[in-house]
């Protein structure tokens, strides 16, 4: 070893052969591939050398006779040869125990994440377990009296509960009760709703899933989960089965991009088997909910399976005021909150968009520090649901309010003088949503189910408005117009392409996007018509966008001034009601405006019962006050008068 003072040089292979050649090493000492090394004379200021050889059996070999020769003739007093130290077992196994601790924190990990999936503790044993969401909660059950606005669904679905509650009665007349009921319509229409109702009418087991549960990354987990839900409902029949968004594993097969045996497929497939395979299902009803009907696979549709559709569309007026009752229950309304009249000015509102509506009032009506809900309250809210919240914080330039001012009067003021257009129910120039400013139209009545030609055509009207103005009044364009523009083209494409309204090209039908897109379906899809008929399609759009154009152009130059005046009207005041909008059009200003109410800052706008009553109180005891004034002031009157009575005569005259 060598000392801390005596620090050892570095040394090739060469020197160390020169060394024991000449003589120089007095002995030395290997151990492994470590050679140490003491002199008789120095080396570079060091008399032991420690060094890493390569190989101390090459040494062995060019130095061997050398080495027995010196230590016979006592030059080399000593060598000694030892075997490197053995490393710790431990030094041999902790790579491979690495790899052991990572493997089973992985494998910890997706067994904690199965077993939360399939429900809690044993679950990843039941990886291939359904989800199954159960509904038989007395307290929280649903019966049709909760459903509101769809009379005609629940009657669709009265025959289910009619079974479910007395089987024996249809099957003695050998009818066979529906095996599922497929409910289609728009978000928010009520179908998970009426589902429950159904079993909480027929007082039997609700079992609810969602399709997207069916899936998962592992091959074979989806039909599993199909074949457990089913026999979870036949021991617990009867029973109602739920899928919730059920296009998520229902489309149709051999759609996709990918192979044939598609994990989606399978899943699907065991669903067909087991609503009408050779199994048997007694006292089981399925009820699936979708909006995107067009897509599922049609083996799924046919009778046997679900046998009966029932759409659940938008409620019409009473059905939406049905629902307001509903969900107004706990809510204080004030005087001035008509439902009815709610019910009328939210046409193409869902019940969710209405349970929406009614609960941004209440909000409403908290930040202003109202006791109740007044229809100002509600109308905010029906703006906000339709058209999203204000940014009154959003700094806009002059120029940039002055064009959107005349860009929403020029769909105000097309609007207004259009036989077909709903009228115009409020103008604002402040942003909502993604809009600079809006210009809302609203019905009276609920919207038909169809439109003529002549209503599209005004819609098309209504919509180049903004431009119109912009270029007519200010000389200029703007990027604001996009989305009316992009609005006014689809119109104008569907007339001719879709509903048949082009004298040129007759009632035929060129529009291979009817439905909505489904990639797997669509994606090899062709138009089925010649060139020659693209370029008269687009010749009879240009026609009808130029014919709506200088419809527009002639009903804005013939109005000029109300326009300019609505304008104006805008910029002073960001705002237009309904009723100022029509005035000005009638009487060229808007009408006086009463005084606001005492307590319109922080107070209700509909005064309360209580409040009334107070109100009333006072003024009986202001009346009070006043009587008891003139009775003493009668008092004094009539003593005065006792006084000058009772005076003599020549006093009496004097005075």
């Amino acid at each position: 070893m060598t000392s801390k003072d005596n620090i050892s040089p570095d040394i090739k292979y060469s020197q160390i052969l020169e060394l024991f050649e000449n003589e120089q090493v007095e002995s030395f000492g290997t151990m492994g591939t470590q050679i140490q090394l003491k002199l008789r004379e120095p080396f570079e200021g060091s008399e032991v050398i420690e060094t890493e050889l390569a190989s101390v059996t090459w040494l062995r070999e060019n130095l061997g006779e050398l080495l027995e020769t010196q230590r016979a003739e006592g030059i080399l007093t000593e060598y000694d040869y030892k075997p490197a130290k053995e490393p710790s077992p431990w030094l041999s196994i902790l790579p491979y125990l690495g790899v052991i601790v990572l493997l089973g924190v992985f494998w910890y990990i997706m067994m904690k994440n199965a077993a939360r999936g399939a429900g809690g503790a044993g679950g990843a044993m039941k990886f291939g377990k359904a989800r199954v969401r159960l509904g038989s909660d007395e307290k929280k059950k649903v019966t049709f009296d909760d459903v509101a606005g769809a009379v005609e669904e629940k009657a669709e679905l009265q025959e289910l509960v009619e079974f479910l509650k007395n089987p024996a009665a249809y099957s003695e007349m050998g009818a066979r009760i529906p095996k599922g009921v497929l409910l289609v319509g728009p978000p928010g229409t009520g179908k998970t709703l009426i589902a429950k109702a159904v079993a909480g009418e027929a007082g039997v087991q609700f079992l609810s899933i969602s399709g997207s549960d069916f899936v998962e990354l592992y091959v074979g987990v989806g039909a599993s989960r199909v074949r457990d839900l089913f026999e979870q409902a036949k021991k617990t029949a009867p029973a109602i089965i739920f899928i919730d968004e059920i296009d998520a594993v229902g489309r149709q097969r051999g759609s996709g991009l990918g192979g044939g045996h598609d994990e989606r497929e399978q899943t699907l497939n065991q669903l067909l088997v087991e609503m009408d395979g050779f199994g048997n299902n007694n006292g089981v009803i399925v009820i699936a909910a979708t909006n995107r009907a067009d897509i599922l696979d049609n083996a799924l549709l046919r009778p046997g399976r679900f046998d009966r559709q029932v759409y659940v569309g938008l409620p019409d007026i009473r059905g939406r005021e049905a629902i307001l009752r509903v969900h107004a229950k706990g809510k204080p309304l004030g005087d001035d909150v008509d439902l009815n009249s709610i019910a009328r000015g939210t046409p193409g509102f869902s019940g969710a968009d209405l349970e929406n509506l009614l609960n941004e009032a209440a909000l409403l009506a908290v930040r202003f520090k109202r006791r109740f809900i007044v229809s100002e309250d509600v109308e905010e809210a029906i703006r906000k649901v339709r058209l999203g919240p204000e940014k009154k914080s959003k700094i806009m330039s002059e120029k940039a309010k002055k064009l959107t001012a005349y860009h929403e009067a020029g769909h105000a003021i097309a609007g207004k003088f259009l036989e077909h257009t709903p009228p115009v129910h409020y103008i604002t120039i402040i942003p909502r949503g993604p809009a600079g400013g809006v210009t809302y139209f609203r019905p009276d009545e609920d919207e038909e189910d169809f439109e003529s030609r002549s209503e599209l055509f005004e819609s098309i009207v209504v919509s180049l408005g903004g431009r119109t103005a912009e270029r007519l009044f200010l000389d200029d364009i703007s990027t604001g117009a996009s989305s009316d523009i992009q609005h006014a083209t689809e119109l104008a494409r569907a007339m001719v392409t879709r509903y048949g309204f082009s004298e040129k090209l007759g009632p035929i039908s060129f529009d291979s996007s009817g439905h909505s897109i489904f990639i797997g379906r669509d994606f090899g899809q062709t138009k089925s018509y010649s060139e020659e008929t693209a370029a008269l399609i687009d010749e009879e759009v240009k026609r009808i966008f130029d014919e709506a154009g200088a419809a527009c152009e002639k009903i804005l130059t013939e109005h000029k001034v109300l326009l300019t005046g609505v304008a104006e009207y805008l910029l002073e005041n960001e705002s237009m009601e309904a009723e100022d909008f029509h005035y000005f059009c009638e009487h060229g200003h808007v009408p006086e405006k009463e005084e606001e109410l005492e307590n319109k800052g922080g107070g209700d706008k509909a005064l309360p019962e209580d409040k009334t009553i107070e109100t009333a109180v006072k003024n009986a005891q202001d009346a009070l006050k006043f009587a008891d004034d003139a009775l003493k002031n009668a008092e004094d009157a009539v003593k005065s008068a006792e006084e000058i009575a009772g005076m003599p005569e020549s006093e009496n005259k004097e005075e």
